[in-house]
C-alpha cells in the first residue's frame, strides 16, 4: 500500500456520485495556521491521508503518524516524538481509503512541526505544519 497524499485540512467530506464513484471534498488545506493564543499552547489540526491498495494487495495495514520538530529520514530508532498516532485499517484491494488524524500538538514557540506518515513501516511522507503568532484583529 502507498500514501497518495497527506495534508492538514479544515474540513474533509466524502460523497457518492454516479458510477458508483466517490468524491472527496477537501477544504482549507494548510501548511501553517495562526495560533489561537500566545505560546505555549496546544493545537489540534486534522491530518488526512489518502491511501491506495494495489489490486494484488492484502487490504490490511497500519497507518502511523509521528510528529517531530525536525525532518527525519526514518522513524526506526527515532527519539520520542512530540505526538504519535497508530491505527490499523482495512481497504478492498484495488481501492482507496483515508485516515483522519486529529493530533494534540504542543507548541512552546512559533515554529514548525513535521508529521511523518507511513503505512506498514514503508516510506515516510513528511507534512509540515507551522504555528504562526496570533492574528491581529
Amino acid at each position: 500500500m502507498q500514501i497518495i497524499a497527506s495534508l492538514f485540512v479544515e474540513n474533509f467530506e466524502m460523497r457518492s456520485v454516479a458510477g458508483p464513484s466517490t468524491r472527496l471534498d477537501i477544504t482549507g488545506a494548510m501548511f501553517s495556521m495562526p495560533s489561537p493564543e500566545p505560546v505555549p499552547t496546544t493545537i489540534t489540526p486534522h491530518l488526512v491521508a489518502l491511501i491506495h491498495c494495489p489490486p494484488d494487495g492484502l487490504g490490511q495495514g497500519v497507518f502511523e503518524v509521528a510528529f517531530y520538530d525536525h525532518i527525519r529520514d526514518s522513524l526506526d530508532g527515532a527519539p520520542e516524538p512530540v505526538a504519535r498516532n497508530v491505527s490499523p485499517f482495512s481497504v478492498e484491494p484495488g481501492k482507496f481509503t483515508y485516515r483522519l488524524v486529529r493530533a494534540e500538538l504542543p507548541f512552546d514557540d512559533y515554529t514548525t512541526l513535521y508529521a511523518h506518515c507511513r503505512v506498514d513501516r514503508g516510506p515516510v511522507m513528511v507534512v509540515p505544519i507551522t504555528l504562526l503568532p496570533p492574528a491581529n484583529g
